[in-house]
């Protein structure tokens, strides 16, 4: 088994031209299956909130399900550095709230570092956090938490004074503290320059190929999610498919007798 990664470790990656695999987890099955796997770090991304369990945005996700989740993957993926996810209202209404509930994750939860979205507007908030002991991931352009205020899921920083605003952003959050920042539905040009122009890495998801590292949905990437798939994420696997011909297999032989028979049943 793979050594854990230590953030050290992960920093040095942007200026040795390694590029960072992250991918979610939000089960203790699925953080098993990611760090067998190899992937560097795990999310345990409010994604979930859609994913696993079934809300319409991630706004709806609490801090109680967002720990649930984080020490179940914890348990599965013991040797992966993981990152949660700060749920919205977590972290809005003050530093204090953001340090107490980044505290949480870590002490309760298991996990290494949080992530939390904003770039300019959540630099106190993230330096707050830093200084209390906690690692943070940055995250800006499309933030979802916040995707009522930029007119819906969009690509960002199309404009010329939106791109500008970006790049403040990332800056803002390396002056901050932030050991890197997630960039999420922007030009793949805009991407290049953001990571150039800062010194933590840049993890990518909709961002194009010139990010330090890249990050996907695992429902999306094997296939288990179908109910929106975006442009920039690429299908590694159908798993639904397979699981429903599976589930349709067993009901079959069940109604018809065939299952259970002789070699799945004990004799006395």
């Amino acid at each position: 088994m793979a050594k854990k990664l230590t953030l050290p470790e992960i920093l040095q990656m942007k200026p040795q031209g390694r590029k960072i695999t992250m991918m979610t987890a939000y089960d203790y099955t699925t953080g098993m299956l990611v760090e067998k796997a190899g992937i560097d770090t795990i999310l345990v991304g409010d994604s979930l909130a859609m994913t696993v369990l079934g809300y319409d945005s991630t706004v709806f996700v609490t801090m109680e399900e967002m720990l649930h989740h984080t020490r179940a993957v914890k348990r599965g993926a013991k040797n992966t550095f993981i990152i949660a996810d700060m749920p919205f209202g977590s972290y809005n209404a003050s530093c204090e709230q953001a340090v107490m509930n980044a505290s949480r994750f870590v002490r309760e939860g298991g996990a290494d570092a949080v992530k939390l979205e904003g770039g300019v507007v959540a630099a106190e908030v993230t330096a707050a956090v830093v200084k209390g002991g906690v690692p943070v991931l940055g995250h800006i352009g499309l933030t979802p938490q916040t995707v009522t205020q930029l007119g819906g899921f969009k690509v960002q920083g199309k404009t010329e004074e939106a791109a500008r605003q970006l790049i403040e952003d990332a800056r803002a959050l390396e002056e901050a503290g932030a050991f890197g920042v997630v960039l999420e539905c922007i030009p793949m040009g805009l991407a290049a320059e953001i990571t150039k122009a800062v010194s933590i890495p840049t993890i990518g998801i909709g961002a194009g190929p010139y990010c330090d590292g890249q990050v996907l949905v695992y429902n999306d990437v094997v296939g288990l999610f179908d109910k929106f798939v975006p442009k920039f994420v690429k299908q590694y696997a159908k798993l639904d498919e397979i699981i429903v011909t599976g589930l349709e297999k067993f009901r079959e032989e069940v109604q018809q007798g065939i299952f259970p028979d002789e070699e799945h049943s004990f004799k006395g």
